[in-house]
């Protein structure tokens, strides 16, 4: 018994090495989606790292968090996402990257206006192109992806206005932008 306690505490000595440099320490749970109630909502995801590319499937409105966590551009800051004309500038989805994302969530086919692949983290608030922050979102039923545009835009005047930072709207429209639709004005 004593030997199990020595090792986990040479193991946390290790850690506490290995980490002593970090500013800071993630641990993320893979296998989880954000849907509502769902511990993973509201809190940071973890940026741009996949970890299923198959079998995706969106539930309730929101992504399957496994295939599309969310993902953001570095030059995507509050000074340059508020500057007209920014989300065109950097706007990159080529058609086969679209084909892909539908791939991953099992669509082998849709009719014209069905989905839209779209932006979890919207380049309005400093998304990437990145497939990691792409999803096919449904346009019924409602909310769909027009409603979510609103609240692309909704939070994109919070920010740009001082109301609420940047990184909260990120993380806010990357757990459950269904929430801010809920509570936003109408």
């Amino acid at each position: 018994m004593m030997k199990k306690y020595v090792c986990l505490l040479a193991v946390l000595a290790v850690f506490t090495v290995v980490c002593s440099g970090c500013d800071s320490v993630n641990i993320t749970l893979t296998g989880t989606t954000a849907t509502p109630g769902n511990s993973t909502v509201g809190k940071v995801p973890h940026w741009g790292v996949q970890t299923k590319t198959s079998g995706c499937a969106a539930q309730g409105g929101l992504p399957d968090s496994a295939c599309t966590p969310g993902a953001l551009l570095a030059t995507g800051t509050k000074d340059a996402i508020c500057q007209s004309g920014y989300a065109s500038s950097v706007r990159n989805v080529p058609t086969s990257e679209k084909d892909q994302v539908y791939a991953e969530y099992g669509i082998a086919s849709h009719t014209p206006g069905q989905y839209e692949v779209d932006h979890l983290v919207s380049l309005e608030l400093g998304g990437s192109n990145d497939i990691s922050n792409l999803w096919p979102e449904l346009a019924s039923p409602k909310p769909g992806f027009h409603e979510k545009d609103s609240v692309e835009n909704y939070l994109h005047s919070q920010v740009c206005s001082g109301a609420i930072a940047l990184k909260d709207a990120q993380v806010e429209i990357a757990t459950n932008w269904l929430a801010v639709y809920n509570q936003m004005p109408h």
